[in-house]
């Protein structure tokens, strides 16, 4: 069933990647009045030094964190896709599930994370952002691609703009300010205690504070989230 459109979808390879490279630009479009709509690739089963955790047990938490984080943030929907942490492939039934989520909410704008990102990068990473990207363009557009998506009335959706968070900093063309959203950001990443051990911790806060201002320098903006942005030729 087709749902109500939003105007961004974001593509998140693992619960806790989007509150790191774009929350505090969630938080902003919420306050803006625009419908964010997350999908999350894969169920983070991987992500612990826990000897005592189980896969399963591990998936359920993560769940529950990126809920409670996209609640902090105004975010309308999340999307589990519940791929395996460290699993995920360049499949025509990946890329299937990223196109049938464009055309359900038909975005103009759709956020992941850069795939470009040179050397160390996780692979999850890689692979969710060129899959989405190859999702946006040509698929989604494409009537006769994945046609019995058309019969499900999952009809073609042309996307605006693709925002790409961890982009390297000579990529870098867009910076979005969150000089007012950048206590949301942390509320949200905090969100994620399996995950990010020191959340809590004053420390923490000033540590992505930082990361903020580096990026904002010369931005003239005192906080920024900042992306490879791609307009696209409608």
């Amino acid at each position: 069933m087709v749902s109500q459109p939003a105007q961004v979808l974001v593509v998140i390879p693992h619960p806790d990647d989007a509150e790191f490279g774009v929350a505090g630009t969630v938080a902003r479009w919420v306050r803006e009045g625009k419908d964010v709509v997350y999908v999350n690739c894969t169920n983070g089963d991987k992500g612990t030094g826990d000897p005592e955790m189980t896969p399963a047990r591990l998936a359920k938490i993560r769940e529950e964190e990126q809920l409670a984080a996209a609640k902090v943030l105004g975010v309308r929907e999340v999307i589990f896709l519940r791929y395996p942490d460290q699993g995920l492939e360049d499949t025509p039934q990946f890329r299937k599930d990223i196109v049938r989520a464009i055309r359900q909410f038909k975005p103009d704008i759709v956020a992941t994370s850069d795939p470009h990102r040179r050397y160390i990068s996780h692979r999850d990473h890689r692979i969710a952002g060129q899959v989405t990207l190859d999702a946006v363009y040509p698929t989604a557009r494409d009537l006769l691609a994945f046609p019995d998506l058309v019969q499900q009335g999952f009809i073609p959706h042309k996307v605006k703009e693709i925002l790409l968070w961890g982009a390297e900093t000579e990529d870098t063309n867009y910076y979005s300010d969150i000089t007012n959203t950048f206590d949301l950001k942390i509320a949200a990443l905090r969100c994620h205690k399996s995950q990010l051990g020191d959340s809590q911790s004053p420390e923490f806060a000033e540590r992505m504070k930082r990361r903020a201002e580096s990026m904002a320098e010369g931005t003239g903006f005192e906080l920024v989230e900042s992306f490879h942005r791609i307009e696209l030729v409608r």
